[in-house]
């Protein structure tokens, strides 16, 4: 319900679920309450299908493979991260993207080592820049300005044109 509209109120989403108000409030005492186990309950999920992302092998393909599964993560959710902004701290909207940062990191390490990618800016500015290349496509595709399909090839390509060394 969150994913498809982050203004849903409390009692939109519990009808949703089938349950009543009270049988709500019962398992969450407030709005941020059930945002902030929404948001816990995405960023496990988000991590479970990541990892199992084959990173292994030419680091371009890699990556390539990874901003793809990235993409349909941050597309399925994003609506997610405009409901939880308001209620989620600065350590678990850090915590959120640490190991997909992580992730991305050592393969941009590998990357460079074999020549693949740039070595000329800094990684910190390199994951900025994929993680606004993915947010942007997000907010590009709710805007109507590409589709959710053309998005992972959009992303990929653009992300490791930013890259390539």
């Amino acid at each position: 319900m969150l994913a498809a509209d982050p203004e849903a109120s409390l009692a939109e989403i519990a009808r949703a679920a089938g349950v009543g108000r009270i049988t709500l409030y019962g398992h969450f005492d407030s709005r941020a309450a059930l945002l902030g186990e929404v948001a816990e309950r995405a960023i496990g999920q988000t991590e479970q299908e990541l990892a199992r992302v084959d990173v292994s092998g030419d680091p371009r393909e890699a990556l390539g493979a990874l901003l793809q599964a990235t993409w349909h993560l941050t597309h399925r959710f994003g609506a997610l991260v405009v409901a939880t902004a308001q209620v989620l701290s600065a350590e678990q909207v850090r915590r959120a993207h640490d190991e997909p940062a992580a992730r991305v990191r050592r393969l941009l390490e590998r990357g460079r080592a074999a020549g693949e990618f740039r070595r000329d800016v800094p990684i910190a500015w390199q994951l900025s820049v994929t993680q606004a290349v993915l947010h942007g496509a997000s907010t590009a595709v709710h805007q109507g300005e590409i589709t959710a399909d053309e998005a992972p090839r959009l992303v990929s390509e653009t992300v490791l044109a930013a890259l390539a060394a």
